[in-house]
């Protein structure tokens, strides 16, 4: 193989990852994409939150933890919420987000979660709309559900 062939392989295989990073991210794949990962304000998950079925629970934060809302989406996190009359999951939003947030939610937080009360899996749920612990307020929803993460990275 001369030199011209092992360019000509070398920009071939160049113009493929490109093609292939760009098409990932398209998608919708990368960090703080939010659309087309099932984490958009339009997309079927983030449709079911309710703003007419909001309320607020306080209670002790009991597990936090990964998960996958629905197929082909990001993980986001959740934790266990354990009130005086409950015991129940909370969703808060996708982990890529999460991380980036100068409230963090650990086990044994005493918190107040203001969201909307949704039917996820056959058992209730709250998607979150806010979370306070102590003097710290994360806001993840705005009044009508449309997530805080929404259009990021796009602009």
């Amino acid at each position: 193989m001369n030199k011209l062939d092992r360019f000509i392989s070398l920009i071939g295989i160049l113009a493929l990852v490109l093609a292939a990073t760009a098409a990932w991210a398209q998608s919708g794949m990368g960090p703080g994409r939010g659309q087309g990962l099932g984490w958009g304000a339009g997309d079927p998950y983030s449709r079911m939150y309710d703003p007419k079925t909001v309320e607020t629970l306080s209670g002790e934060v009991v597990t936090v933890d990964k998960f996958t809302p629905g197929r082909r989406m990001s993980y986001g996190v959740h934790f266990t919420l354990k009130t005086e009359k409950e015991t129940i999951p909370v969703h808060l939003g996708p982990s890529w987000y999460m991380e980036k947030q100068a409230v963090t939610i650990t086990q044994g937080d005493k918190v107040e979660v203001t969201g909307s009360r949704i039917t996820y899996q056959g058992k209730p749920t709250i998607i979150a709309a806010e979370v306070k612990k102590g003097g710290q307020v994360l806001k993840l929803r705005d009044a009508a559900g449309v997530p805080a993460w929404a259009g990021q990275g796009r602009r």
